[in-house]
């Protein structure tokens, strides 16, 4: 049986890229002094946008398991940047909230995150980067579709 031509594909593009540039965000938080993790930043991104939660609708939104994201909240409590509260109307679900710390860390990775994007886009043209996000889209859309 032959092997299957990957590094020919967009596989290991895609996979290799995916995590050098997660390594690349990490040392530009620490360059920053900035004690946050990708995984850190994406839920006080996600909550930036839809504070309050279900903790079950946030470990969907961030691809995450649920103990994997109890661990990462659990954390971030830790240090003051979210806050988990018991829902009113139903004592099994918890809500996650970001907390005025939490807000200001968010907020002061913006010009970080300018650079970061500024630094991977540098020598593209505006149409490049609209037709890598096309491409981008279309293979996650095949993976969803299976």
């Amino acid at each position: 049986m032959k092997l299957p031509e990957i590094e020919q594909s967009v596989m290991p593009w895609i996979g290799k890229t995916g995590k050098w540039m997660g390594s690349f965000i990490s040392d530009r938080f620490k360059q920053y002094n900035l004690n946050l993790t990708i995984e850190q930043w994406v839920v006080l991104k996600v909550l930036h946008e839809d504070d309050g939660m279900i903790q079950n609708d946030l470990a969907f939104i961030t691809s995450r398991n649920k103990t994997s994201l109890t661990r990462l909240v659990h954390t971030m409590e830790k240090y003051h940047l979210i806050a988990r509260i018991q829902d009113s109307k139903d004592k099994r679900v918890n809500r996650i909230y970001l907390t005025k710390n939490g807000r200001e860390v968010f907020e002061s990775t913006f010009s970080i995150m300018e650079e970061v994007k500024n630094d991977l886009q540098k020598g593209l043209t505006k149409k490049e980067v609209k037709t890598l996000i096309t491409i981008l889209q279309k293979v996650q859309n095949n993976i969803k579709n299976h």
